[in-house]
């Protein structure tokens, strides 16, 4: 499975951004898909993530109830908007594909997901 993320830039304090994953290789209804952030010096931080075959969304804590995350089965991409942005909100965006053999629990951390998108960088301003 091949990802190619893009969509990041520079944002104002309390602006919003749409990030997009494209998928190649595989299905993205047969796929759990996840976004993830890294913040320099900071450890990989789970964002969000959509299940396969349409079984729900989850998000981190720090991001509910400002960003959503979606999928278009006919472009074959997950999009991240992400509204009411802050500044701790600048990172880079990776997204990644997990196996519907994955483990629930791990869908939360990097172990549930075999493979990485290159990145995109968001940067909030205040």
């Amino acid at each position: 499975v091949q990802l190619q993320a893009s969509g990041g830039g520079l944002v104002q304090v309390g602006g919003s951004l749409r990030l997009s994953c494209a998928v190649s290789g595989s299905t993205i209804n047969t796929l759990n898909m996840g976004w993830f952030r890294q913040a320099p010096g900071k450890e990989r931080e789970f964002v969000g993530g959509i299940r396969w075959g349409g079984r729900g969304t989850y998000y981190g804590d720090s991001v509910k109830g400002r960003f959503i995350i979606s999928r278009d089965n006919a472009k074959n991409t997950i999009d991240l908007q992400m509204n009411s942005l802050k500044p701790e909100d600048t990172a880079i965006y990776f997204c990644a594909a997990g196996s519907t053999r994955s483990i629930l629990s791990e869908l939360w951390t990097p172990r549930g997901y075999a493979d990485w998108g290159q990145g995109t960088l968001v940067t909030v301003s205040s």
